[in-house]
């Protein structure tokens, strides 16, 4: 089976390399093309991220050499994986699915979009009806998709057994998010060693919104029905490398048995599972039953950075129950997340 060719737009950011990474040896995809601002255009990929590789393996020897590209329709790929920065994604996303390709979009830019969706196939796969929707209003023979923000991401994954086996009414979730988050050269060491910044821009507005769309429903393909919870965020920075963990708390319309509660998490399997897509790890949500567990150097490399871990469970004296998440937020969070939609979109015929 001849792969499909791809191409990564803002390849040189942190979340554009941890694309090229992850994209290596593909067993669906091979990047033949890779594209970035005007100071990197014209450069062989090498060049451009010439000290500002930041991860932890090596540049792939097939994309080391490319030359990269401007960031225009034009490129010899029949999806992209977009890895800009919000401030230039909206337009150029658009621009590029118009011309016709597959856009997976990182960016937060189409994310409410009415005709959008916000994928994450473990929990809403059937939100991708809406593609024809706005392929047709829209004049468009690509399509965009996107995947959430890194914190909502970790969050969202617990949350839908626990809403599908026993409503959930309230969510309230503090996090200590990752300062690889924040991008390169991100936070200031001056600011963030010995330190906690209790605030991230617009983080919050997107915990307290994104789930409830990804949560929610599609009505006859075309408009999207929130769910009917609310959720309460407040998010911090904290001096670790990846890995953001989320102390949640939930009420829930059934309180179950903490055995029951537990078995919802740790049994829960998505269609990615079924379709034992490459990215998809057995376990979704893996369950911690040690006291000081999850803990970001340890558990964020769960099924390759794509689990989310969950531990302490127990009783919460104001709400039902409270626990702690833990997600890899450039992998499961970023660019993994996109590269799943992609299996999936793949498996349901759309590429």
């Amino acid at each position: 089976m001849s792969k499909i060719k791809v191409g990564v737009l803002g390849a040189t950011g942190t979340v554009g390399q941890r694309f090229i990474t992850l994209l290596q040896d593909h067993p669906y995809f091979e990047v033949c093309e890779v594209a970035a601002s005007e100071r990197s255009s014209g450069k062989t990929y090498a060049e451009a991220v010439a000290g500002r590789w930041k991860v932890s393996a090596d540049i792939p020897p097939a994309v080391a050499g490319m030359t990269v590209k401007e960031v225009e329709p034009g490129l010899d790929c029949r999806a992209v994986f977009s890895a800009m920065d919000a401030s230039v994604a909206g337009p150029v996303e658009e621009k590029f699915a118009a011309a016709g390709y597959c856009v997976f979009s990182n960016s937060r830019n189409h994310r409410l979009d009415p005709d959008v969706p916000l994928l994450l196939p473990e929990i809403n796969a059937e939100h991708v009806k809406v593609i024809e929707h706005q392929q047709k209003s829209r004049g468009w023979k690509g399509f965009i998709v996107t995947n959430s923000n890194c914190s909502t991401m970790g969050l969202v994954l617990p949350l839908k057994p626990l809403d599908v086996e026993f409503g959930l009414e309230a969510v309230s979730v503090v996090t200590m998010q990752a300062i690889s988050g924040a991008g390169y050269p991100g936070v200031s060491a001056l600011d963030i060693v010995d330190n906690v910044i209790p605030y991230i821009g617009g983080e919050e507005g997107k915990m307290e919104r994104e789930p409830l769309k990804m949560l929610g429903s599609l009505r006859d393909g075309t408009t999207f029905i929130e769910a009917g919870f609310k959720v309460s965020a407040q998010c911090n920075r904290v001096f670790v490398l990846d890995g953001h963990l989320e102390c949640t708390s939930v009420a829930l319309r059934r309180k179950p048995p903490v055995e029951e509660f537990t078995r919802a998490l740790a049994e829960f399997r998505g269609r990615p599972q079924e379709l034992k897509l490459p990215s998809a790890p057995e376990r979704p949500i893996l369950v911690r039953t040690e006291d000081d567990r999850p803990q970001p150097r340890f558990d964020r490399d769960h099924g390759k950075g794509m689990s989310v871990a969950v531990g302490r469970i127990r009783p919460c004296s104001v709400l039902d129950y409270k626990f702690l998440i833990l997600s890899h937020n450039t992998v499961r969070g970023a660019a993994g997340a996109s590269i799943l939609n992609a299996e999936f979109l793949k498996a349901e015929g759309y590429l």
